[in-house]
């Protein structure tokens, strides 16, 4: 990659989520941030649950997002280069994007190499094969016949659903979550595990428990956690040497060190 570009990786910014109000000046600040760095983004890396909420229909797409999505049409045809990695709320994100926007969607947790710097970039969630009953969800929601059953509901209906399903849970659990320990965090155990396999990986990057963290399990292998745009307004970078964690202050960029 040249000197002057970097690659960004963010994650969580659960755009749509209740209250409309928060979720709308959540929206115009990301579009700033991605307006900011679009002088030097060489590619755009978004680990999962860009939205809160997220089901195309095939004459259909969810209401709202304008700002974001015409940021992220921008970028694209400046040449920047977007990627996707779908997480368990935007999980029914098809060809609508792809088509519109020239957006890259991965589907599942993948390697990336660049400048001989080894990444493994996913979600990060499903990790814990002992939560059975969330991998069975996972199952019934990427099934085909039950996506194809689903859009069988009219979208004002199915998208109510999800939001009053959606508002339920944040009322429920709140949308913030508590760091368990290097030894009990589900993407920190995948990564020991994965490094004895391949001792080549450097960066595990991942979205998914809103906590941003930066964890070094090995000499040169270390386990970060994006964080969310809900509280914490963090998101990575790495200039084709140094991979950084930082949090997004207006003017100022300040890095997250753990």
């Amino acid at each position: 990659m040249p000197d002057n570009q970097r690659i960004y990786f963010i994650s969580d910014l659960h755009l749509g989520m209740f209250p409309k109000e928060k979720s709308l000046r959540r929206e115009k600040l990301v579009v700033q941030w991605l307006d900011e760095i679009s002088t030097d983004a060489s590619e755009l890396w978004m680990l999962g649950d860009m939205f809160d909420y997220w089901f195309e229909y095939s004459k259909v797409v969810p209401r709202g997002f304008t700002r974001f999505l015409g940021k992220l049409a921008s970028l694209s045809d400046q040449g920047v280069k977007l990627h996707l990695i779908p997480g368990n709320h935007d999980i029914w994100v098809f060809n609508y994007l792809i088509s519109e926007i020239g957006l890259e969607i991965h589907r599942e947790s993948l390697l990336k190499t660049w400048n001989n710097h080894l990444f493994l970039l996913g979600h990060g969630d499903g990790l814990h094969k002992g939560d059975l009953s969330y991998r069975i969800l996972q199952k019934i929601f990427k099934n085909r016949l039950m996506q194809w059953l689903y859009a069988r509901i009219h979208p004002n209906g199915s998208t109510a659903f999800a939001q009053w399903w959606s508002k339920k849970s944040r009322m429920k659990d709140g949308a913030f979550e508590e760091f368990l320990g290097a030894e009990n965090e589900h993407q920190i155990q995948f990564a020991r595990q994965e490094i004895e396999e391949n001792k080549e990986i450097e960066y595990f990057i991942f979205g998914h428990r809103h906590i941003p963290y930066d964890i070094q399990i090995a000499e040169k292998s270390r386990v970060i956690c994006l964080g969310d745009w809900i509280g914490n307004f963090t998101y990575g970078v790495f200039d084709g040497s140094e991979f950084q964690l930082k949090k997004y202050l207006p003017d100022q960029g300040s890095i997250i060190k753990q």
